[in-house]
């Protein structure tokens, strides 16, 4: 990604920045109109202005209120104020109000940005680490495609973002993360955010090649005849209808022992989904692009957890093509056979994640997992249960479920847990094949999550539909519309704390 990233421990003082954001929490105490420590100092450089704003109510630090406040030729030369609310300081909140702080920078133009959170209690770093997340969130962007303006009507992309806290190790390791999961996230959704001509299957191979070469992973690269080769069927057939080579792409990072069992990371990589012979509604048919967001997802965990050369093994794996009608796609009515030799009977060709899922799960097999947790944007139905505010997860193993459900909620990436009872196997049942390959409207999601299950073969195992979370079609106030970064954060926390154990 083009930004750069500092850690400051300089006196307010002695900041020297265009743009210094002071994230405050609502109704910040003031005493006898006097501000202290590092706030006292910023509000003698600004002759007094912060207290002022403070003591008028101009600014009440409310959750994503800012305050603009114009300072001197050099120093502080704009100083904004930005609420995190009344919530507890967390790497979340922390995260949210840098995210605002970030595109209030952008929007002036002034290329750098600093920030300072002056009632940072935490003695982990996370706060720190919420910060560098946060503002390298607010200023992504994704400018290849368009021409810009004349140079004298840019404003200058935020390219450099400092952070200034006290010295010491927790800070610096907040820091050291919070820029590895920045540029994980960049990495997801610069492949979220092409466009389905410019992200092929072919970009996730050399995107992984990429990834490899940079941290030492062991990379391995199936097209369509070895996928063929290994009776990979269910995955075939939703490549059917494209000319583009399908592509099946592991990475592994060896970080743990050599007998450790690894996690192991899942991703549907549809570059685009038309819906294939089931076509989609034209309407809003170009959001579709972002049904690769799980792969996305696995590349970017993949990235995060080799530039931190986390102490666990971890194998990455995606499975990428694009859905396409055409006179050899998959039909409704056809049935194929998946390579743990199942056999499925294909209800809707739009219900084409989970066939290629199907022969992913099959493949992680191979690698003994601890655990293996796929994420996909599987259906339209978990948006319907749980809108765009959790992840749906659904799993095997209690154990592992909880696991999953305390990493999405450490990196502000909350899930809920949906049954997987077997009275809804009744839906997904076949008159002619094993399963078919959807069971209707009704529980839509649980059913598309026992279908995988399916799959499963003994190891503990979680499914995240991130159908209503990965991307977003409206503009979320701290971050701007189109891809969220999710499921980064939580694959990451999965390794992370399994590091800790």
């Amino acid at each position: 990604m083009s930004l750069s990233f500092q850690l400051s421990h300089a006196a307010s003082a002695s900041i020297d920045t265009p743009l210094l954001a002071v994230i405050l929490p609502q109704d910040a105490s003031l005493q006898d109109g006097v501000l202290g420590g590092a706030l006292g100092e910023l509000d003698a450089q600004l002759h007094g202005a912060i207290g002022r704003s403070l003591t008028r109510r101009d600014f009440r630090g409310g959750r994503d209120e800012t305050l603009l406040l114009v300072g001197g030729e050099t120093g502080v030369q704009r100083l904004l104020l930005v609420g995190r609310g009344s919530a507890p300081l967390t790497r979340t909140t922390a995260r949210r109000a840098a995210a605002i702080a970030a595109r209030q920078a952008t929007k002036l133009g002034t290329g750098a940005l600093t920030l300072l959170l002056p009632d940072d209690s935490t003695t982990d770093g996370s706060a720190t680490e919420g910060l560098v997340i946060g503002a390298a969130a607010g200023s992504w962007s994704y400018p290849d495609l368009q021409t810009q303006p004349p140079e004298k009507d840019r404003r200058a992309r935020v390219s450099s973002i400092t952070i200034v806290a006290p010295a010491g190790a927790p800070t610096a390791a907040g820091f050291e993360v919070g820029v590895a999961m920045a540029e994980g996230q960049a990495i997801a959704k610069r492949l979220g955010q092409m466009p389905g001509n410019v992200c092929t299957p072919d970009t996730f191979a050399e995107v992984g090649r990429e990834i490899a070469e940079r941290h030492g992973m062991e990379l391995t690269v199936w097209g369509r005849e070895q996928l063929a080769a290994a009776n990979m069927g269910s995955f075939l057939c939703v490549a059917q209808g494209t000319t583009q080579d399908p592509k099946l792409v592991a990475l592994e990072h060896r970080g743990g022992p050599a007998d450790q069992k690894p996690v192991v990371l899942i991703g549907k990589g549809l570059c685009f989904d038309t819906g294939g012979i089931s076509i989609k509604p034209a309407p809003e048919m170009e959001w579709m692009k972002f049904d690769m967001s799980g792969a996305g997802g696995v590349m970017g965990a993949m990235e995060t957890i080799g530039r931190l050369k986390l102490p666990v093994n971890v194998v990455g794996i995606i499975g990428s093509t694009t859905n396409m009608p055409s006179g050899e796609a998959v039909k409704p009515g056809d049935v194929v056979r998946a390579s743990n030799g199942k056999t499925v009977e294909i209800i809707n060709t739009d219900a084409e994640g989970r066939l290629v899922l199907a022969d992913l799960l099959v493949f992680a097999k191979r690698f003994d997992p601890a655990i293996a947790i796929d994420a996909a944007t599987l259906t339209g139905a978990i948006v319907i249960g749980l809108g765009h505010n959790a992840v749906g997860v659904f799993g095997n193993d209690q154990s592992a479920i909880d696991e999953v459900i305390n990493a999405g909620q450490a990196a502000g990436e909350p899930g809920w847990a949906l049954p997987l009872w077997d009275d809804y196997k009744e839906q997904i049942k076949s008159d002619v094949a094993d399963l078919k390959n959807t069971g209707g409207r009704a529980a839509g999601s649980i059913t598309a999550a026992l279908f995988l299950q399916e799959f499963v073969d003994g190891y503990p195992w979680v499914h995240l539909d991130v159908a209503g979370t990965a991307y977003s079609q409206t503009d979320l106030g701290w971050i701007p519309k189109g891809p969220t970064g999710t499921p980064v954060g939580t694959f990451v926390e999965i390794v992370r704390a399994r590091t800790r154990q």
